[in-house]
């Protein structure tokens, strides 16, 4: 096979731009998939210096990181904490996003977006980020009042919800008729066909890990951590899924065995490197010249997230008897968008639904809503603590 050395530097590119990238935002407070994505546009092809020479090579790679990014969501997504905020999550979640889906393309249709786009837009913008949350809550350490507990049960149902959007979007993006009779007939084959995937999520895998943990070797626990992740995942796929969904579906398999977590320790150094190239990869796509085109789109999609997402979740949280002070504080949160998104504007891109300028749009908005959330979070805390202590709550709460 003959070398390429064009895809080494490359790779040399990506990973020191993730490194400085990532000790910038570090050093400064702020969440690191920023720095990944800056270092990502500062060696694109679209910005002087350095830059990446093949997208498509890295772009596969970066679906890798996807894959493994959404199996430690899926061990990570705690039942329990889940079912202790159950109405919250379960229905206010699901309405919310809705909201969020009718607002963007009622607003869409003022400014003239083609359904598709407002609906791509609405879907992206209208699911936050799992881990910019909780980095925020662990540095609040609000993670576990009330709040916090609410938030994260919110984003666990995001996190499922964002799993039927790339099912379902790409059917959007052809030109058939009844669009809405095959969304829900491909959700229906969905859960019709996640009857053997659960069976082999339940069934299958936590006995295959337990017979190659009991190996007592570490290479080959991490090999079949490797291996079930993305064997699940292509599986998925052949089936007509998408391979978040399988990944996902691997690591929720073994969520709830606390002996068998160790699987996805292993993989955290090879998922944060992956994760990291995603996020670089992301930032290499992004046109500064198409985005300096379209700031009248950023800053509608900055006022969806940041404004319409505050009302919209002070809303739906208050709706389900919480104090106005707990709805205002998840709605702070919530205030953002982050990696799901870009899985979702991705879906979009690929099935046509969006052109070059929503898509770096997006990410844009994405980066600003995430620099901004870090303020609005821990200056709405603190605004709270000093105006309406936990002893002045107005209403009673509803008991998790």
């Amino acid at each position: 096979m003959e070398p390429n050395p064009a895809l080494f530097r490359d790779l040399t590119y990506i990973f020191l731009a993730a490194v400085i990238g990532g000790l910038v935002a570090w050093r400064l407070g702020l969440p690191l998939i920023l720095g990944f994505v800056l270092g990502g546009i500062a060696i694109s092809p679209f910005t002087p210096g350095p830059h990446v020479s093949d997208l498509h090579t890295f772009e596969v790679f970066a679906e890798v990181g996807v894959v493994l990014l959404m199996f430690s969501i899926g061990v990570e997504f705690s039942i329990p904490d889940l079912i202790r905020v159950k109405w919250v999550a379960l229905a206010g979640a699901p309405i919310g996003i809705l909201v969020m889906l009718g607002v963007a393309i009622g607003v869409g249709k003022l400014a003239g977006w083609s359904l598709t786009e407002g609906l791509v837009i609405g879907a992206a913008i209208s699911v936050a980020s799992t881990m910019v949350l909780a980095r925020l809550l662990k540095d609040t350490g609000s993670m576990s009042e009330t709040h916090g507990r609410v938030m994260i049960g919110i984003t666990l149902v995001e996190d499922l919800a964002v799993i039927c959007m790339t099912l379902v979007l790409p059917l959007f993006g052809g030109s058939g008729k009844d669009l809405f009779v095959s969304a829900a007939w491909t959700l229906g084959k969905a859960l019709l066909l996640l009857v053997p995937l659960g069976f082999l999520a339940i069934k299958v895998i936590p006995p295959v890990f337990r017979r190659v943990k009991a190996t007592c070797n570490q290479e080959l626990f991490l090999l079949i951590a490797i291996a079930v992740c993305l064997g699940t995942a292509a599986l998925a796929e052949a089936v007509g899924f998408s391979l978040a969904l399988g990944a996902f579906l691997a690591g929720l398999s073994i969520s709830g065995l606390e002996d068998l977590h160790e699987a996805h320790t292993q993989l955290v150094p090879l998922r944060d490197s992956f994760v990291a190239l995603f996020f670089v990869t992301l930032g290499t796509l992004i046109d500064p010249h198409v985005l300096a085109k379209s700031l009248p789109l950023l800053g509608l999609m900055l006022l969806l997230i940041v404004v319409g997402k505050f009302l919209v979740w002070t809303a739906v949280v208050w709706i389900f008897r919480y104090s106005f002070r707990t709805a205002i504080a998840v709605a702070a949160g919530l205030t953002q968008i982050g990696e799901l998104s870009f899985v979702v504007v991705q879906t979009g891109r690929s099935s046509g639904m969006v052109g070059e300028n929503v898509f770096s749009t997006l990410i844009a908005a994405s980066l600003i809503s995430i620099l901004l959330n870090v303020f609005i979070v821990r200056g709405t805390f603190a605004w709270l603590n000093r105006k309406v202590p936990l002893s002045a709550r107005g209403r009673k709460e509803r008991k998790a």
